[in-house]
């Protein structure tokens, strides 16, 4: 009776001290190396743990008691690009296969497995209703029926996933479903107008998530008047949406808000929005960074600015004997350019012999050399070597005040500018340089 009781006592033990894993494979397999996961709460992320990708094989052993959510898995660099979320309820290993062109699919976890199944059925249904529509299509009766079981497959696992973690997200992608075969333009219009009838913002649970960045995001930029726009109409169409969201978000935390906004704000810099870029910085960014210990993000942002495409360079100044020159000032090139490089730099007394060589015929580039010393010494035997740039000694190498100004973080780096002095190419190779003239 004793070793029965000993038995027990030890089986219990163990079972409340049994750790959950997280396993599975990459394909292909070769092209991933190490993983690390992360447990999301609202507008952060935490370390959770990391290991080896073997063959195509993994296995993280989650620490004791690590908490229900969502937990973030990436296996590249950068971390906000190459990742997938899964939902961990504190009750099952999570075994998966992840493929680069296919994305996830799970095998061992339910939870998660009716998640995929769920957004899978869900895509698949209202795709037909707006492929009907790109189609002309105005079959009512199989419009009818798709918005019947679309409606019914929603209900489904709304009660199947009663008392599960992932009932926060299939409720709040309830898909809006027209009452009757409505026209194209009322069926977008409506979309829109009930976008956010199921989505609650203020849900930590979703806030802690990829899923509610993507829904905002697919908002702000993909629901749009069905009509044709210039650039600058598309990105004032974006700005109102992004208004919109900022409404939405009113009583979330200022953290939350603040990550929404950047991710936006990355979206419309990836994608040349740069008047959209300046509306979140200076609407949204600015005022929140100081409250949400965010002032880095915004310094980060400053140098993307003054940096960007189609911005003016930072002004340089230096002297010429007793005159003192300005980079605004120069004049009678279609373009200019900018090297920052230093005579103790190998890769640059490579480089820009080169560069010099195929710059000789082109009366049309002025270059302004910035060498990045410590000293004179090599600066004036090595610079002597290109008697057709504008030379510029810059002591203090990296704290230089133009190493700061213009952001450098390796030479040789070079900027070309067009006769506005507006900055049209960043390029850290004397041949990408080369090529890109020939281009232009």
């Amino acid at each position: 009776m004793r070793k029965i009781i000993l038995f027990s006592f030890l089986f219990l033990t163990l079972s409340a001290m049994a750790r959950h894993t997280i396993s599975g494979t990459f394909s292909p397999a070769n092209n991933y190396s190490w993983l690390i996961a992360y447990h999301l709460s609202p507008g952060k992320q935490s370390y959770v743990a990391d290991g080896a990708v073997k063959n195509g094989k993994f296995s993280l052993t989650l620490p004791e008691n690590s908490a229900p959510g969502i937990y973030r898995l990436v296996y590249a660099l950068p971390q906000d690009e190459f990742y997938f979320d899964i939902i961990y309820n504190g009750k099952e290993d999570v075994q998966l296969h992840f493929d680069a062109s296919k994305g996830v699919n799970f095998l061992v976890s339910e939870e998660n497995k009716i998640f995929n199944k769920y957004f899978r059925e869900i895509q698949n249904l209202t795709g037909e209703i707006v492929r009907s529509y790109s189609e002309g299509k105005t079959n009512e009766a199989k419009f009818k029926k798709v918005t019947k079981e679309l409606k019914a497959t929603q209900m489904v696992y709304e009660k199947r996933s009663d008392g599960m973690l992932i009932q926060h997200f299939i409720k709040a992608n309830s898909p809006y479903i027209p009452q009757e075969n409505e026209s194209l333009f009322d069926y977008v219009k409506n979309r829109k107008a009930n976008y956010f009838s199921a989505l609650d913002l203020k849900n930590p649970m979703l806030q802690a998530s990829g899923f509610l960045m993507d829904k905002i995001s697919n908002y702000a930029f993909t629901a749009l008047p069905l009509q044709q726009m210039d650039p600058l109409e598309t990105e004032k169409a974006i700005q109102e949406n992004v208004s919109e969201v900022s409404r939405q978000m009113e009583g979330t935390p200022a953290g939350f808000k603040f990550h929404v906004f950047h991710k936006l704000w990355k979206q419309a810099s990836a994608n040349d929005y740069n008047a959209l870029s300046d509306f979140l910085y200076e609407s949204y960014l600015t005022p929140l960074a100081e409250g949400t210990n965010n002032q880095s993000v915004i310094d980060e942002i400053k140098i993307y600015n003054r940096l960007r495409l189609g911005a003016i360079a930072p002004e340089i100044e230096w002297g010429k004997g007793n005159t003192l020159k300005k980079l605004s000032d120069l004049k009678g090139s279609e373009y200019y350019m900018l090297v920052f490089w230093s005579s103790t730099c190998g890769h640059c007394l490579r480089d820009l012999p080169g560069l010099y060589e195929g710059l000789e015929q082109r009366s049309n580039l002025k270059v302004v050399a910035i060498g990045l010393e410590d000293d004179d010494v090599r600066w004036k035997i090595e610079s002597a070597k290109f008697e057709n740039f504008e030379h510029i000694l810059a002591l203090g190498k990296w704290e230089n005040e133009y190493a700061k100004l213009y952001d450098i973080a390796k030479t040789p780096t070079y900027f070309i500018l067009d006769k506005g002095k507006r900055i049209i190419a960043t390029l850290d190779d004397s041949q990408e340089v080369i090529k890109f003239l020939d281009k232009n």
